[in-house]
């Protein structure tokens, strides 16, 4: 599994992680059994939320980390209506419970809400002094909603913009990867595979896919996981539900593609327009 510096703390960090999102719908043995062979296979930056199952995928996860939270680059996510000051600070204290552990390596702010952006940072920076978090970022953060955090933020303090990004939405390539490679701020893509709209086998890009994925004796979807890796500052957190998913996901963690591969792809699936940030 590849690793890169993750943050402006440089942090090396494998290029895929696992995401949790709706895990809960998921069969419960069969999830955890997956969580738990991703981190055998590497898959050590595991991603969650307070929102995900209102608390129940914290629960779950504390579950499949029992015995192996020092292996784990942990990371939840703080509601916007939570973000107060001295509610980022009770959410916080929440998620740990629930996750049985006591710290996470990083906090992040899930979207833009209406608590002032210096309230959030504040409890960040508290929560830091504190051991509570390690280091703290945001999520679904456009160019302008940045600009913001960083007036109110000391440099270097953003680890991380995690936000949607897969073969047929690449809007972020525009202007939100470039601000944050500009300041060291690494981009995570959620929903690499675009939450149950990944490319038909007989469309265009989907034959494109396959061809590429059949010289280098691989999958489909690992191709298109290593189409979004292809930039240093981009990691992925795919969400896998049982243990054939997360084993195919971590294949990608070691697959170059070719220049040739990457135009292939490119045209199949062009860029389009800047366009405001998307989000799910």
């Amino acid at each position: 599994m590849q690793r890169r510096p993750f943050g402006p703390s440089r942090v090396p960090l494998p290029v895929l992680g696992q995401g949790t999102w709706n895990l809960e719908l998921d069969d419960r043995p069969s999830a955890i059994a997956a969580l738990r062979r991703g981190l055998d296979l590497g898959l050590t930056h595991v991603d969650t939320a307070e929102l995900y199952g209102d608390g129940a995928v914290e629960t779950l996860l504390g579950e499949a980390l029992a015995g192996r939270r020092d292996e784990v680059y942990l990371v939840s996510k703080v509601l916007p209506s939570n973000a107060s000051r001295a509610g980022t600070l009770r959410a916080c204290e929440a998620s740990l419970r629930r996750l049985k552990t006591d710290r996470l390596d990083l906090y992040l702010l899930h979207w833009p809400g209406s608590h002032p952006l210096a309230e959030t940072v504040a409890a960040f920076e508290q929560l830091v002094a504190s051991g509570k978090i390690l280091a703290w970022g945001v999520s679904n953060f456009d160019v302008d909603e940045l600009d913001a955090l960083r007036a109110v933020s000391d440099d270097g303090r953003i680890t991380c913009n995690q936000v949607l990004y897969h073969l047929e939405e690449r809007a972020i390539e525009h202007a939100v990867i470039p601000w944050c490679e500009a300041r060291g701020v690494s981009v995570v893509a959620y929903s690499p595979f675009g939450s149950g709209q990944f490319p038909a086998a007989r469309s265009r890009g989907g034959r494109v896919l396959a061809e590429v994925a059949a010289r280098h004796g691989a999958t489909p979807r690992a191709v298109a996981l290593a189409f979004l890796l292809r930039r240093p500052s981009v990691f992925a957190i795919p969400k896998a539900g049982d243990v054939r998913h997360v084993e195919d996901n971590a294949r990608a963690g070691d697959l170059t593609l070719t220049d040739d591969d990457l135009r292939r792809l490119d045209e199949a699936f062009p860029l389009g327009a800047p366009r405001p940030l998307p989000m799910i």
